[in-house]
């Protein structure tokens, strides 16, 4: 048995994002109704770690949220009460080119905002917390879980990171072993890509039919003049900065009388390693539509992180023996949409059911906790999946041959040409083409046009200032490079060191020696605003995002 260094619990959350504070709520609430008229009471307690210095520090997303799972959590709760800065009153679609914004008549299927709230996630997350604490969750903010604790071959809690470490991994005077969190039941809600979730999938083969696949989203927060862009009003672009062969796009939300969220979502499955998600958003606001509602602004926030685009049938298997996977770190996003929100809440209450019913028959196997995954196949989350199923792998060639199989799946309710009715996909960090048969490379084609005058414009560094991200630089690095060697005799040469142009935090820095005139990579993890990007993009698989110290990493505020 663990019993140094430990606390025990019923259950924990790994997370505080909308996904597993949802679950949190939702478990609360079974048990309280339960314990209202039952015999046989359920003291259960809820355990909730997360990495970010406080609720919604680490979350980011447009946001433009469909309300229903959230009116569902909480039923006694007006709408005008929910976390939301204003509802969709303009719902416009443009094709840019490098000049020109062509406004489409009507919106793309599934891609229609009529009843939709604009807000932020962190938001969401701050106003889920304070329920979750009334309801007697215990809510942990700036612990960081390193690794899931294993017994017999089973989950049995997880670790925080051991802090007061030196970046060559000793103990200093100040170290101490991070704590043991033991729990019966653990709920992995970590967000995209998340550490432990990633490795779980791979110890216990729970991958779904089809790899997952993900964009890098690059947002900004702006303050504009009022009546620069009126709140609810919500724009989405397609084309500029992106070819016709990379699948991405554009977004510009009005979330308040002065403030203005814009960003652009760039699928990770380019080819071109000179592909630069940060350098794309700084050209999209170099667009004379864009910049003329962003004139006489300033920045107030910048941020960025992946999105898991594959759908359904990307999604892994959601439990095994006492965990179950939620929100982001499932999969849990419809597309064309980039809808998240709503299905993270959702996968929480569904799991919260499937726990609360294990709890009941006090059993945690996999077979009992298959409920969950039942429950979500009869749910309309599942439906939305469904019905756009091969939306993305359709687009894995580009966006003209994209919209061609986009209207066989519309037409033949999402299933498209395919035989099987299952498009395949391919790992993101797969899709790359060697440097040199690239015939006009992102960062050749742009290079007149990047320039950063700090007013409307900014380079990566002054960007990570915007982000609020900081670290304590004292701890061993946690972006890993495992073997140094391969990013020099290898991927220099052939791809030209794609992480110096994927990472929207300037994290990775080529470095060239006066003497020999060698290149090397030199890393500066205390910019990290943790994407994750790095984990999915290198072509070799050759760097691993690993979570740092508690409460270090980005202050996203309302992103």
């Amino acid at each position: 048995m663990i019993e140094n260094n430990s606390v025990k619990t019923d259950v924990l959350i790994v997370g505080g994002g909308v996904a597993g504070l949802a679950f949190s709520i939702h478990l609360a609430d079974l048990v309280a109704r339960h314990n209202e008229s039952a015999t046989r009471k359920l003291p259960i307690n809820i355990l909730l770690v997360e990495k970010g210095a406080s609720l919604g520090s680490h979350s980011l997303s447009g946001a433009v949220v469909n309300p229903s799972t959230l009116k569902a959590l909480l039923p006694g709760v007006e709408i005008k009460d929910l976390p939301f800065e204003t509802p969709v009153t303009r719902d416009e679609f443009y094709r840019l080119t490098s000049k020109t914004a062509i406004k489409m008549p009507f919106a793309p299927p599934f891609m229609s905002n009529k009843g939709n709230f604009v807000t932020s996630a962190g938001k969401i997350a701050r106003y889920l917390g304070e329920i979750a604490e009334k309801k007697g969750v215990q809510v942990y903010p700036g612990f960081s879980a390193e690794e899931l604790l294993y017994e017999n071959g089973r989950v049995v809690g997880a670790k925080m990171v051991d802090t007061g470490v030196s970046k060559e991994g000793k103990p200093m005077d100040n170290y101490q072993a991070g704590t043991k969190v033991l729990a019966r039941l653990v709920i992995l809600a970590e967000g995209s890509r998340g550490s432990l979730a990633k490795k779980f999938i791979q110890k216990h083969k729970l991958q779904g039919l089809n790899p997952q696949v993900y964009s890098t989203g690059v947002k900004e927060l702006w303050e504009v003049p009022e009546g620069a862009f009126e709140p609810g009003r919500v724009i989405h672009t397609l084309g500029y900065p992106f070819s016709f062969n990379h699948f991405g796009g554009g977004f510009i939300y009005g979330m308040t009388k002065r403030t203005v969220a814009l960003g652009i979502a760039a699928a990770l499955d380019y080819k071109d390693p000179t592909f630069d998600p940060h350098a794309a958003l700084q050209l999209y606001k170099k667009h004379p539509r864009i910049a003329k509602i962003l004139e006489k602004g300033r920045i107030l926030k910048y941020g960025a992180k992946t999105i898991p685009e594959g759908g359904l049938y990307s999604l892994p298997k959601l439990f095994h023996d006492s965990v179950m996977i939620v929100g982001d770190s499932a999969g849990f996003l419809s597309m064309p949409g980039l809808k998240g929100i709503h299905l993270a809440i959702e996968s929480g209450m569904l799991s919260a059911k499937a726990a609360f019913e294990a709890f009941l028959k006090n059993d945690f196997s996999s077979e009992q906790l298959k409920r969950y995954e039942d429950l979500f196949r009869e749910s309309p989350g599942y439906k939305d999946l469904y019905r756009v199923r091969n939306f993305r792998a359709g687009f894995a060639n580009g966006m003209i041959l994209g919209a061609f199989h986009f209207g066989t799946q519309i037409v033949t309710g999402g299933r498209g040409i395919t035989p099987s009715g299952k498009m395949k996909i391919h790992e993101d960090a797969a899709c790359y083409t060697p440097l040199s048969d690239v015939k006009r490379p992102f960062n050749k084609k742009y290079e007149k046009d990047l320039s950063y005058d700090k007013k409307l414009t900014y380079d990566k560094v002054t960007d990570v200032f915007y982000s609020g991200s900081k670290h304590d630089e004292e701890q061993p690095c946690h972006c890993h490079v495992h073997d140094l060697n391969l990013c020099r005799d290898v991927c220099i040469p052939k791809y030209g060191a794609p992480c110096q142009y994927f990472c929207p935090a300037d994290v990775y820095e080529v470095v060239t020696d006066p003497k020999t005139g060698k290149k090397d990579i030199h890393l500066h993890p205390a910019n990290c605003v943790h994407c994750k990007t790095c984990d999915i993009k290198d072509p070799f698989g050759n760097v691993e995002w690993a979570v740092p110290y508690g409460g270090d990493g980005p202050e996203y505020d309302n992103l």
